[in-house]
């Protein structure tokens, strides 16, 4: 486990708005903490460092792990995942109610891989609604 420094830390959820940076729930309404994810894992060459640091709830985390892409659902073809250091969330998903669409390949792959439209979620994000 690498050590992330608490005003590295500080910094990541501060930029973040208090909330997941794949999902956008908010910290204070997660069930468990939000962590710091490495976007690029350092079993790929990446570094513990801000530009490569990004706040994740408990579920994106686990389902992302050190994963740097997967199958585009719709295409069948290898994308990489959304990268909230170098890409906008809106440019590549969009909400309607309770569900979140991925708009593009990084997008839909990455709703696809995060599962960010299991009853769970959904439920948790009904939930935020209220």
């Amino acid at each position: 486990m690498t050590y992330i420094s608490e005003s590295l830390r500080r910094a990541v959820m501060e930029r973040a708005g208090d909330h997941c940076e794949y999902c956008l729930i908010p910290a204070p309404l997660s069930f468990y903490a939000h962590e710091v994810d490495h976007v690029i894992a350092l079993k790929h060459g990446g570094v513990t460092a801000a530009d490569n640091l990004a706040y994740a709830c408990w579920r994106c985390n686990r389902y992302k792990g050190s994963d740097l892409g997967s199958f585009d659902p719709q295409t069948g073809k290898y994308r990489f995942l959304f990268n909230p250091r170098t890409q906008a969330w809106n440019e590549h998903f969009c909400q309607q109610g309770t569900r979140i669409w991925g708009q593009t390949p990084e997008g839909r792959t990455t709703v696809q891989l995060l599962k960010l439209n299991t009853p769970e979620r959904l439920a948790e994000r009904e939930r935020m609604r209220l």
